[in-house]
């Protein structure tokens, strides 16, 4: 029996698994899930836990993998960009400013430890690769090289695959590795996010023999890419400078409140107003037209500059409000909730308060998809159980959507949380099940991918799949299957809702 103590846990950390005991887990899940498939029409629920389990982010990379049909003794075709696309990607990834920091602080002072420091872009390919010789060589026989996508469906479970899709750092080793030719190999990997958007935009990864694991690694990999992003950060800080440097004599001529802000949104200078930190701007840019509705500011008439934008509200905050949709402007609104690509969740709301769309961050898109399956409502202490499994956690939980509210205005209310009767939700999920949200750990949105595989929930205004196979022309019709906005179905996917009354505050 698999005892939940804190000492427990503890203990777990001091002694990770065996190369032996993980190859036995390894072999025991496959064939136990090869034995299940027939009866969940391909669709397997990941293993749960215990002492031939893996961890929730291998069970739930291995069982992906399986209904890729990804052999774990052959891989897929390797994929191999040529030497100009690799130069291309490089100056693109944003990660060529940081290379010199990143090999100072991994390289050099492990030069007797026998690694391999890989730097691979947010699409997976290995950009710049550096380390032993006699080690690289090993590498290269397993296709670890540069130009080479490293990701999951070509070679199975690695470091960079599963940081870059759950971005947090993460250790693959040994027999965690899907395909049994890499079992000999551990690796560490973190993600390296844009300071300025936000946005994923690679990995660090080190990687070495398995015998020659050592427990730090993890958190220097982890360190390094934080080195990374603040070496990114001082280089946007001086562009930002060097805009403001330009915005001073400009705001000074112009008549009426106005802001300048760079190509992300962050503002360099503002004049007339209280100047937000940074403006959310569209996920496709603002297009050609001159008049915009910016979220927090309404309509404004943007100008281009060099390396920015001229902001100028066409009515001051005062007159106008904040910019934030009122309850009178949910009525008729449409919100979008985009989850098709796991590295950008994208939000869209077309209404009387104008149409506008940005990128969300991971906490943000768990929420409002929370929210989207459960109409109704829910309390804070239902979104932090149903986030962080600790229903104590409400403090978190209504900071964020105090954040969203700023935007959402009228569309989101409260007491409990909850989308506005009026507003329509939709959602659009990825192909994959497992795919939606694939870096959130949070259980709901586990049980909520569970649910969508095995077809018993779907998503708000997801059409009704078409029956799949030959064996369902000879079933009966099975009753409707609520979509997962709907009450019937949020017991697959969190807790079930107490009265708006339980909750007094908001």
């Amino acid at each position: 029996m698999r005892q939940t103590g804190r000492q427990t846990r503890r203990a777990e950390r001091r002694i990770p698994p065996t190369a032996a005991e993980l190859a036995q887990v390894h072999d025991h899940t496959l064939a136990e899930t090869a034995a299940r498939e027939p009866d969940h029409d391909g669709f397997p629920e990941p293993a749960g836990p215990g002492p031939l389990a893996p961890r929730p982010e291998i069970g739930d990379s291995w069982a992906r993998l399986r209904r890729l049909g990804l052999d774990p003794d052959a891989g897929a075709a390797a994929v191999h960009l040529s030497p100009a696309e690799i130069e291309l990607r490089r100056r693109a990834s944003g990660l060529e400013a940081v290379i010199p920091v990143l090999r100072e602080t991994l390289v050099q002072p492990l030069d007797q430890t026998p690694l391999i420091l890989a730097i691979a872009d947010a699409e997976g390919h290995v950009l710049w690769q550096d380390g032993e010789r006699t080690l690289r060589r090993s590498a290269d026989r397993i296709g670890f090289l540069v130009g080479a996508r490293w990701v999951e469906e070509n070679v199975g479970t690695n470091g960079i695959a599963v940081a870059l899709r759950t971005q947090r750092p993460m250790h693959v080793h040994s027999a965690e590795h899907y395909l049994r030719s890499h079992h000999s190999w551990t690796c560490v990997a973190a993600p390296v996010h844009d300071p300025g958007t936000g946005q994923l935009i690679g990995a660090v990864n080190l990687s070495g023999p398995a015998h020659s694991v050592r427990p730090y690694l993890l958190r220097l990999t982890a360190t390094a890419a934080r080195l990374a992003e603040t070496e990114l950060r001082a280089h946007r800080l001086e562009s930002l400078h060097q805009l403001r440097t330009l915005a001073a004599p400009l705001l000074a001529r112009v008549a009426g409140p106005a802001l300048v802000v760079d190509g992300a949104g962050w503002t360099a200078a503002a004049a007339g107003l209280p100047p937000p930190t940074r403006l959310r701007l569209p996920a496709e840019g603002w297009g050609g037209a001159a008049v915009q509705w910016v979220p927090g500011l309404g309509e404004c008439v943007l100008e281009p500059l060099a390396d920015g934008w001229l902001v100028r509200p066409v009515r001051p905050p005062e007159e106008g409000g904040s910019g934030a949709p009122g309850a009178e402007q949910a009525e008729g609104a449409r919100l979008r909730l985009d989850l098709r690509r796991a590295d950008r969740p994208r939000l869209s709301v077309e209404g009387a308060a104008g149409g506008w769309s940005h990128t969300l961050s991971p906490r943000h898109a768990e929420l409002l998809l929370l929210l989207a399956t459960r109409r109704d409502g829910s309390t804070a202490a239902q979104l932090a159980d149903a986030l962080f499994g600790d229903p104590a956690r409400t403090v978190t939980v209504r900071a964020e959507l105090s954040r969203l509210r700023r935007y959402l205005g009228g569309l989101l209310a409260h007491r409990p949380y909850r989308f506005a009767e009026p507003v329509l939700v939709t959602v659009l999920g990825p192909d994959d099940p497992y795919d939606l949200l694939p870096s959130s750990s949070a259980p709901a949105v586990r049980r909520l991918r569970a649910g969508l595989a095995a077809g018993t929930v779907r998503l708000p205004g997801a059409p009704v799949p078409a029956p799949r196979g030959p064996r369902s022309a000879a079933l009966p019709p099975a009753a409707p299957q609520p979509p997962a906005s709907s009450a019937a179905s949020w017991a697959s996917v969190g807790p079930q809702a107490r009265s708006a009354s339980s909750e007094t505050s908001a």
